[in-house]
């Protein structure tokens, strides 16, 4: 292998490559670590070379030489993902897109990036003509455009735009193949979903065309409640006020609040937070709904002043901050299906006490608010992390596994057909992050 590697190196001449073994290894991880499922199978699971393409024809160039020496490739953008999406568990080339940082135009509603470009620059750029991105996860200021669809399924945003893989959210990708003679691909419209979500194995995604939406004055707010299904239902009830334009609704059962140090002035110990973010016109209706379900406004920032940045302690980085003060918690990816009273929500919260500690986070799914969540977890053994997984699905809560690298084990559960004929097209020699499905595993 060495031999080979070391011809696909001098092929690439003029293409910037990294081969230092800790910078290799460090290049080839992502926050699988949330998993303390994940950690022990993807130990040791490191590319032998990092390339760097700084444009389209770089990447060809590598696609050619992979294909022509069989040597597997794992795309990675700002390693941002959770379940070791871009971690190589067949070494071979990381190919590293985060240089690739072009923004070939903005215009209003739409806008045009190459695949390494991190999100907050392109918020930045379409401000400037007064419109901004949809949607972001939380990873928002260091997550690149291509990982997050490649990887990401939706975020800060959602609530009013849905998810990511929604028809609309993203307008066209272009890709390069893994073929003989790699082509250029551009998708549109219904063909974007043959590479969504597909954790890089159907292409490389070299740009990027996403729509845009107005942009508005964001201020953001935190609401405590004694109760915590107060908190949620006042959630509920601020997502489905349609007149009321926001970007984040996320709720936290105590003691999850006692993780986010920089908050600790603003929630009062034992309480339940509710951390917003909305459009500055919408700021004037809220304090009736406020209390209409018994809580308090405790922090209200308007976009004009410095603020502490609430989306920063939402969606995966909930779990981030409890992380950094006690390693033993994991988390969950959970929908709950559609309630108007929450029910489920409230038996899973007082089932599970504070083994499970919920966290929601609602979005618009099929034009309805649904509570998702991403729990905390106090975890024991696989074991009992597994039966808690079954027991949410048995009651209706559908789970979208964190702790497995199968693709089909997470929130697929089955890959498109059309995602497996486009693979088959563009990936005839299964070299595109290898390993990470296991329908395409059992057709070699």
């Amino acid at each position: 292998m060495t031999k080979i590697l070391d011809t696909l190196i001098n092929s690439l001449s003029g293409v910037k490559i990294i081969t230092e073994p800790s910078h290799v290894a460090k290049l080839s991880q992502d926050y699988h670590t949330f998993s303390p499922v994940l950690i022990p199978k993807l130990q040791g699971k490191v590319g032998d070379v990092v390339v760097r393409p700084s444009n389209e024809k770089e990447v060809i160039k590598v696609a050619l030489a992979c294909v022509e020496y069989q040597i597997p490739i794992t795309v990675r953008g700002a390693g941002t993902g959770n379940y070791g999406q871009c971690v190589p568990l067949h070494g071979g080339v990381i190919l590293d897109m985060s240089q690739m940082q072009g923004i070939p135009w903005v215009k209003p509603g739409v806008a045009r990036v190459e695949a390494g470009v991190k999100l907050a620059a392109i918020d930045k750029k379409a401000r400037e003509i007064g419109w901004e991105i949809r949607m972001a996860p939380s990873t928002y200021r260091t997550a690149t455009i291509a990982g997050f669809i490649a990887g990401g399924s939706g975020g800060i945003g959602s609530i009013q735009y849905g998810l990511l893989g929604d028809r609309g959210n993203i307008l066209a990708l272009r890709v390069v193949t893994l073929e003989d003679q790699p082509r250029v691909m551009e998708l549109r419209g219904e063909d974007v979903s043959k590479v969504t979500h597909a954790w890089g194995m159907n292409g490389i995604i070299t740009e990027v065309e996403i729509p845009l939406s107005p942009a508005y004055p964001w201020a953001e707010v935190i609401v405590t409640f004694n109760d915590f299904m107060a908190a949620g239902r006042f959630g509920q009830a601020l997502g489905n006020g349609d007149g009321m334009i926001k970007k984040l609704i996320a709720v936290f059962a105590a003691p999850i609040p006692e993780y986010f140090h920089p908050l600790q002035d603003y929630i009062p110990q034992g309480s339940h937070s509710v951390l917003l973010m909305l459009a500055e016109p919408s700021l004037e209706l809220l304090p009736g709904l406020v209390q209409q379900y018994g809580g308090e406004i405790t922090y209200k920032k308007p976009v004009a002043e410095k603020s502490l940045n609430l989306g920063e302690f939402t969606w995966n980085h909930t779990t981030l901050h409890a992380r950094s003060i006690d390693n033993s918690i994991t988390y969950l990816q959970s929908m709950f299906p559609p309630d108007p009273n929450l029910e489920l929500v409230e038996h899973m919260y007082h089932y599970f006490g504070d083994e499970v500690m919920m966290h929601l986070e609602f979005f618009r799914v099929n034009g309805r608010v649904i509570p998702g969540a991403l729990q905390l977890v106090r975890y024991t053994t696989e074991e009992r992390l597994n039966e808690i997984i079954r027991y949410h699905e048995a009651k209706g809560v559908s789970i979208a596994n964190p702790h497995t690298y199968i693709i089909e084990d997470g929130g697929r559960k089955v890959i498109d057909p059309e995602q497996l004929k486009f693979k088959e097209m563009v990936d005839p020699y299964g070299l595109m992050n290898p390993g990470k499905s296991k329908v395409l595993e059992f057709k070699k």
